[in-house]
C-alpha cells in the first residue's frame, strides 16, 4: 500500500461519513439491543479493527487491477481514528445511555416512589423528554420514531445535549493538543493499543505481517475457539472450549480466605494478545495489585477491619489512585506546560529558551488554549442554565477532566485492555466528601443526568484522541488534517448515535425486545437520586479515608519507582486493579506476562520481536470472528456468542 503524508482525502471522508452511521448502528445494536458483543468496552475497538482489516484486504486484492481503488496507510489509519471517535461516542460508556436517562424519571414515576414531588421540577425541560405518549414508543417498541410529534419532542433536548457533548469532547481535545509534544515526542511511551492497527496497515503487508505464519497460527487458534463456542451457543450439543470467566471462590470457603469473595479466572485470547504489548513491569503490577486488593479483604477479616463500612472500598481507593496519577502526570509535564503558558501569554518570546514549539501541532497553543477556555465557558453556561451552582460546576468538571487525563496517560503508558472504573467519578467523590445534605437538589439532579459519562469509562474518547496523534507521529500523517478528521467524526458520530439509539428503541422497545442493559443505567441514576434526597448524608469519612489512602499509596509507589531501579511495582497497576473488569482479565494478563517474561529471559529481544505476530493474530482472530457473530445476530435478529463476559 502506498504511503501518503495525509489521510484527509475526499476518498477517506466519503467512505467514513458513509461508515460512521452504520458503525454507530452496529455498536448500539450489538451492545444495547442484542447484547451480542461489547465492541466499545474493550480499549481496542473490535468493530473498527474489523472494518479496517476488510479495507486492507480489499486494497491488497485490487491494487494490481485498480490502483486508485486502494487506500494508503495514511488513509487507512485516518479511517481508523475517525471510526474510533464515533465508536467511543456510541459506546455503552457514553452517549448510548443518555437517551434512556432523558425520559426515565417521567416514564417510571409513581405515587409510591414520589419522584414527581422529589425532583421533577429540577429536571430541565429542555434536556429531558416528559411526554408519556412519546416515551411509550421508546419503551414499548413497534413504533415509528419519525412521526412529527416524536421528532418535535426529542429535537430540543438532542440539540442541547449535542452542543454540550461537542464542547465536552473539544475540551479533551484541547488538553491533548497541549500535552501532545511531551507525551508523544519526548516521553516515548509504549502506546500498546495502537500496535495492531499500525501493523495491519503497513505497506509491505503482502510480504510482511500478513505473510507471517505465526500471525495466522494465532489467528487460527482464536478464530477456531470463537467459531466452536459460537456454534455451541446456538447448538448446545456441540462441545465448547471454556475460555470465559468462571468463579473459583468456592475453593476458598474457609475463613479467613472466604473473605476473598468473587474470584474469576478466564483465558480470553484477545486479552492474552493485547497484554503481550504491555511493558513487563506494568503487566506484573496489574495482576499483582488485583490479588493485593483480595489480600486486603483477607487481612481485614483477620484483624476485624471488615466491619468498617464498605471495606476495602475499591472504588474510593481507585478514585484516589487516579487523582494521584493525574498529579504525577502533571508534575512530569510541568516544564512543558510552563513553555506552553509562556508561548500563550507572553508577548515578548524572543529571549525565552523554549524546549517546545507549536508550529507542527494540530493547532497553535494559543488557539488550543482559547478553544479549551471557550469549551469550559459553554459547559459552565449549560450547567448554570440547568440550575447548578457555579463552584460545584468547576469542581465537578475539574475532577472529571483530571480522571480523564489520568486514564489517557495510563493508556499511553500501560495500554490497559479495559478501564471501566465503574462508579468512580466526580459525582461519587463530591457526595462522599461533602455529603448530599450540603448540596442543592438541582445539583444532584444534574449529577443524575450526567450519569451517562460518569457511570463507567469503558469507551472514553480522550485516550483515542491522543493515540490518534501518536499514530500520526509514527506514520507522518499531517496533524492539522487529522484534527479536522477528528472534528468531523465527532460531529457525525454524535448525530449518528442519537439516531441509532432512537431508531432501534422505537423499533424494538427498550423494555420489550431489547436484551442489553439499556434501561438499567436509568434505574441506577434515579434510584440513587431518590436515596440522596430521602436520606441526606454528611461526609462519608470511610470513603474519604480510602480515597486519601489510594492517593498517598500511589504517590509512594511512584516515589519508590523513581528512586529504586529494582522496584517492581508500578502505580498505574494499582489504579486499574480495583475495577470489576480487571477481575475478568487478570488471568489473561498473568498468562501474557509470564509468557513474555519467559521469552525475554530464556530467548532474546529478537525472539520477543519474532513472537509479536502470534499475539497480533490472537487479537485479530478473536475480533474478526467475534464481529462476524455480532453481524449475524443483528442480521438474523437473534442473540449470538460474544467474545467477552
Amino acid at each position: 500500500m502506498r504511503q501518503n503524508g495525509s489521510g484527509f482525502t475526499a476518498k477517506t471522508l466519503t467512505i467514513v461519513v458513509f461508515l460512521i452511521p452504520l458503525n454507530c448502528y452496529w455498536v448500539v445494536a450489538s451492545e444495547a439491543v442484542y447484547a451480542s458483543g461489547s465492541p466499545a468496552c474493550i480499549a481496542l475497538f473490535s468493530n473498527v479493527i474489523f472494518i479496517v482489516f476488510i479495507l486492507v484486504i480489499l486494497t491488497l486484492i485490487f491494487k494490481k487491477f485498480l490502483a486508485n481503488f486502494g487506500f494508503t496507510q495514511a488513509e487507512l489509519l485516518t479511517v481508523y481514528v475517525m471510526l474510533c471517535m464515533a465508536t467511543a461516542i456510541a459506546g455503552h460508556g457514553f452517549v448510548q445511555i443518555l437517551p434512556p436517562l432523558m425520559g426515565h424519571a417521567f416514564q417510571y414515576a409513581t405515587p409510591e416512589n414520589e419522584w414527581r414531588e422529589l425532583f421533577f421540577r429540577y429536571l430541565p425541560s429542555w434536556l429531558t423528554v416528559s411526554d408519556k405518549d412519546v416515551l411509550k414508543g421508546y419503551y414499548e417498541g413497534n413504533a415509528n420514531f419519525y412521526l412529527l410529534d416524536n421528532l418535535k419532542e426529542w429535537s430540543v433536548p438532542l440539540l442541547w445535549w449535542s452542543a454540550f457533548i461537542f464542547a465536552f469532547i473539544f475540551v479533551m481535545l484541547g488538553i491533548n493538543i497541549i500535552v501532545r509534544k511531551q507525551w508523544i515526542e519526548k516521553d516515548k511511551l509504549a502506546y500498546p493499543i495502537i500496535q495492531l492497527p499500525l501493523a495491519i496497515t503497513r505497506q509491505e503487508n503482502s510480504s510482511g505481517l500478513l505473510g507471517n505464519r505465526l500471525l495466522w497460527i494465532g489467528f487460527a487458534i482464536a478464530a477456531g475457539i470463537d467459531i466452536l463456542n459460537g456454534l455451541n451457543y446456538i447448538y448446545p450439543t456441540i462441545p465448547r472450549i471454556p475460555v470465559k470467566m468462571r468463579d473459583i471462590s468456592y475453593l476458598f470457603s474457609d475463613k479467613p480466605w472466604s473473605a476473598i469473595g468473587w474470584l474469576p479466572i478466564s483465558f480470553y485470547p484477545v486479552f492474552i494478545g493485547l497484554s503481550f504489548f504491555i511493558p513487563l513491569d506494568l503487566s506484573f503490577s496489574a495482576w499483582f495489585f488485583y490479588l493485593f486488593y483480595k489480600i486486603q479483604r483477607v487481612i481485614g477479616s483477620v484483624i476485624g477491619l471488615n466491619t468498617l463500612p464498605g471495606f476495602p472500598d475499591n472504588d474510593s481507593q481507585s478514585s484516589g489512585a487516579y487523582l494521584a496519577l493525574f498529579v504525577i502526570s502533571l508534575w512530569g509535564t510541568r516544564a512543558h506546560l510552563c513553555n506552553v503558558f509562556f508561548r500563550t501569554f507572553r508577548k515578548n518570546k524572543s529571549n525565552l529558551k523554549l524546549c517546545s514549539y507549536d508550529t507542527d501541532e494540530p493547532m497553535r497553543y494559543r488557539t488550543a488554549m482559547f478553544s479549551l477556555v471557550l469549551g469550559i465557558v459553554f459547559i459552565a453556561f449549560f450547567c448554570l442554565k440547568a440550575g447548578m451552582t457555579l463552584w460545584l460546576i468547576l469542581v465537578f468538571f475539574a475532577i472529571y477532566y483530571a480522571i480523564a487525563t489520568a486514564i489517557t496517560r495510563m493508556r499511553a503508558e500501560l495500554g490497559s485492555p479495559i478501564h471501566d472504573l465503574h462508579f468512580v467519578g466526580p459525582d461519587q467523590i463530591i457526595t462522599d466528601f461533602a455529603g448530599t445534605r450540603r448540596l442543592q437538589t438541582a445539583d444532584l439532579s444534574m449529577f443524575s443526568l450526567f450519569w451517562f459519562f460518569n457511570r463507567a469509562h469503558y469507551s472514553d474518547i480522550m485516550p483515542q484522541q491522543l493515540e490518534g496523534f501518536k499514530i500520526a507521529e509514527r506514520t507522518g500523517i499531517n496533524n492539522q488534517k487529522l484534527l479536522y478528521s477528528m472534528i468531523i467524526a465527532v460531529t457525525v458520530g454524535i448525530l449518528s448515535t442519537f439516531w441509532a439509539v432512537l431508531h432501534l428503541m422505537y423499533k424494538f422497545g427498550a423494555t420489550a425486545r431489547v436484551i442489553g442493559y439499556h434501561v438499567g443505567p436509568g434505574w441506577e441514576s434515579f434510584n440513587r437520586l431518590q436515596r440522596w434526597l430521602n436520606s441526606p448524608t454528611l461526609t462519608d469519612f470511610g470513603a474519604v479515608g480510602f480515597t486519601f489512602w489510594g492517593f498517598l499509596f500511589t504517590i509512594v509507589l511512584m516515589v519508590m519507582r523513581t528512586h529504586f531501579i529494582w522496584w517492581p511495582f508500578h502505580p498505574t497497576g494499582y489504579a486499574i486493579a480495583g475495577s470489576w473488569a480487571m477481575g475478568t482479565i487478570w488471568m489473561p494478563i498473568f498468562i501474557s506476562w509470564i509468557t513474555k517474561w519467559t521469552i525475554i529471559k530464556y530467548g532474546s529481544l529478537k525472539t520477543h520481536r519474532q513472537a509479536i505476530p502470534f499475539f497480533l493474530g490472537l487479537i485479530l482472530g478473536e475480533f474478526m470472528i467475534g464481529s462476524i457473530w455480532s453481524i449475524i445476530g443483528i442480521t438474523l435478529n437473534v442473540p449470538t456468542y460474544k467474545i467477552w463476559v
